[in-house]
This record gives C-alpha cells, structure tokens and sequence, in this order.
C-alpha cells in the first residue's frame, strides 16, 4: 500500500502512482475504441442502426450503483477488519514485551531473544498470508536453523506462539506468583492467536464470486452499449464521455477488487511490509536493542 503525505487538488488529479488507472486503461482504450466507431459509423454494426438512445440508461445506472455499493462496502469492511486485526497484533505484541520485561527477570528470560522470537512470529504471520518466504526475516531474526525448522510446518504462526508460549511457562515455574503471571501472559498470547484466526478468516474466505461475475458483466455491457445510446444525443463528445463513465464505473470495480483482498501486494492492500517492521521496531526499543530502518512514506509503506 502506498501512504504519501496530503496532497494539493492539483496535484490529487495528477497522481498516477497508486491509481487504478495503470491497471485500466486497456479497457479504457476498448470503450474509446468502441466509442469511435460508433461515432463514425453513426451509430451502425454492419450498416444497422442500433436503436438505442439515452432513456435506458439512467434505469441501468441505478442497478449498477446498488451493486457497485454492495460490492465496495463489502470489500471495505474486509479491508478495515483486517486493518483493525493488526491494529490488535501491535497492542498485544508491546503490551506481552512489556510484561515480559517487567514481570520475569532476566535469569529467568532472555529478553532479546523472546522479543526476536514474537518478532518472527508477526513476519511469519506476513508471510503465510501472502504466500511469500520467510526465510529471509527468519534468518536475520532467529538463524539458519530457524529457517529450517519453520520450512517443515504448515501453520507456522501458530507453532511460534506455542514456541513463546513454553518458553514463558518454563520461566514462570517455581516463581513466586508464578501461576498468576503465566495467566497474565496467556491473555497476551491468546489475542495474538485471535488475530492469526481473524487474519485466516479474511485470507479464506474471498466475497462470493458470483456477485463479482453479475458485477463485472453489467458494468461492461453497459459501457459497450452508452457510446450507441450517446451518439445520437452529444455527437461528437461521445468518446470523451463514454471514457469517463467507463472510467468511474472500471475504476471502481478495481479499487474494491484491490482492497477486497487486503493481504495481496497490490498498491491499495495492506501495507504489511511497513506495520511488521513498525511492530519490530515497537517490540526491539522496549528491549533497548537496536532498531532496523523505518519504513520511508511514499514508497510503498505506511507507517502506523
């Protein structure tokens, strides 16, 4: 995801990087395309008048803007639950750090290691929802051997919860108060666990397809057919003004077919890249160790 400081009008109707307009404008040079040779032909396939004028139209917009609404709602409420979920990752993984530090001491717990141990587990997290590798943050973090044994399970945030989990029992045993400050812990450790269930939630189970086929024909059906029903009414202007219904109506479905899927790598998802590394960044100061670059704004990150 892509978060630039606040932008000018002008420069709002410039923008490029980010826009859905790249990924569009085949289908914008279609309807142009369409919308010239109805212009030209004067509104005839193959010497046929196309009988159509304005009047249907508005009787379609309606239709297309209950589905488009349903359909960006949808998409929008996954996008902000997913947000709101690692919104919950952050306060659980500081509130646990936190803890940690003050509630079991150092002979008992190696802070930095417990703090790269639940840092890797929010790169893990990143990674299995994206379907990427994790080798590279796991190595840095945790070693090579922690590559190799992430590589032979399937559910790996999980299972570096449950590595967390045992460490933290292993500490509190024999402490006084000890049963208490586990209990403590595992309230921590269950929100993260919570949050790995919600974030599989939203990974697995994409909005129905057939709303995004009866969406995704009607839009294009109905902007192939307005440069016939325009034709006769604007002449000229017919081109310029089905380009930008077309361009309203694509552009549209787009943006909720990007947000709609929140963990992908298209420049409207989630920005996990910058919030896994706000997070480590977060956990390591609370520890006094050092901390890796932060993520720059405008290049493809959002700083929490």
């Amino acid at each position: 995801m892509i978060i630039r400081p606040p932008s000018n009008w002008f420069r709002m109707l410039l923008v490029w990087n980010g826009s859905v307009l790249p990924s569009i404008l085949p289908q914008l040079a279609l309807i142009l395309a369409i919308s010239v040779a109805a212009l030209l032909g004067h509104g005839r396939i193959l010497g046929e008048r196309v009988p159509l004028d304005t009047a249907p139209f508005p009787l379609l917009g309606i239709s297309l803007a209950i589905f488009l609404g349903f359909r960006n709602n949808a998409s929008y409420q996954r996008y902000l639950e997913a947000r709101q979920l690692w919104g919950h990752i952050l306060a659980a993984a500081r509130t646990l750090t936190s803890q940690t530090l003050a509630y079991l001491p150092a002979e008992r717990l190696d802070h930095a290691r417990f703090a790269r141990q639940l840092v890797a587990f929010v790169h893990l997290l990143r990674h299995q929802l994206r379907g990427t590798d994790a080798g590279r943050d796991l190595e840095r973090l945790q070693g090579p051997e922690a590559v190799a044994l992430a590589r032979a399970r399937t559910y790996r945030p999980i299972m570096a919860l449950n590595d967390m989990r045992r460490a933290l029992q292993e500490a509190c045993a024999g402490l006084p108060g000890g049963a208490q400050t586990v209990w403590m812990l595992d309230v921590q450790l269950n929100n993260l666990a919570d949050a790995v269930a919600g974030c599989e939630r939203i990974a697995g189970t994409p909005i129905p397809y057939p709303y995004g086929v009866l969406l995704h024909r009607t839009i294009y059906a109905y902007c192939f057919l307005l440069p016939f029903g325009l034709v006769h009414a604007i002449g000229a202007a017919t081109p310029l003004i089905a380009v930008f219904v077309a361009y309203t109506l694509v552009a549209l479905e787009a943006i909720a077919q990007e947000i709609g899927e929140p963990f992908g790598t298209a420049p409207n998802c989630l920005a996990l890249d910058a919030m896994s590394r706000t997070i480590e960044r977060s956990v390591l100061e609370l520890c006094g160790q050092p901390l890796p670059p932060d993520a720059p704004v405008g290049k493809g990150y959002q700083i929490d």
